[in-house]
C-alpha cells in the first residue's frame, strides 16, 4: 500500500522560503506521478505543481509558477516542493498525491494521498 507523509510546514513570514517533503513508500515509483495540492480554510483543494518520477517533467499552477519548484530524490523517494516569496494567499494545508500515468491537475485522477502540512503565512 503506497504511503506518503508529509513534512515542511510551518509559519513564516511574507517573502520568506519554506521546503516541504513527502516521503513515499509501498512501491515502485517509477511510473508514479507525484503532485502537491492545497487546500486553504474555506476553499476547494486546488493543484500547485506535479512532477513525473521517471523523467522528471513537470507543470505548475500559474500562481506558484516563477516561485514554487518542484523536485524529487528517487534514491530516498521523497519528492519537494521549494516554495519561494511567501504570499498570505500561500497559506493553506499542502497535501501530497501520487497516482500512476500521465501528470494531471485534476484531484480526482490522484489515488493516494498524504494527511497534510499546514503552511501559513503572515503579512
Amino acid at each position: 500500500q503506497v504511503q506518503l507523509v508529509e513534512s515542511g510546514g510551518g509559519l513564516v513570514q511574507a517573502g520568506d522560503s519554506l521546503r516541504l517533503s513527502c516521503a513515499a513508500s509501498g512501491s515502485t515509483f517509477s511510473t508514479y506521478v507525484m503532485a502537491w495540492f492545497r487546500q486553504a480554510s474555506g476553499k476547494d483543494r486546488e493543484f500547485v505543481a506535479a512532477i513525473r518520477w521517471l523523467g522528471g517533467s513537470t507543470r505548475y499552477a500559474d500562481s506558484v509558477k516563477a516561485r514554487f519548484t518542484i523536485s524529487r530524490d528517487n534514491a530516498k523517494n521523497t519528492m519537494y516542493l521549494q516554495m519561494n516569496n511567501l504570499k498570505p494567499e500561500d497559506t493553506a494545508v499542502y497535501y501530497c498525491a501520487a497516482t500512476r500515468g500521465v501528470i494531471a491537475s485534476m484531484e480526482n485522477r490522484y489515488a493516494f494521498w498524504g494527511q497534510g502540512t499546514q503552511v501559513s503565512v503572515s503579512s
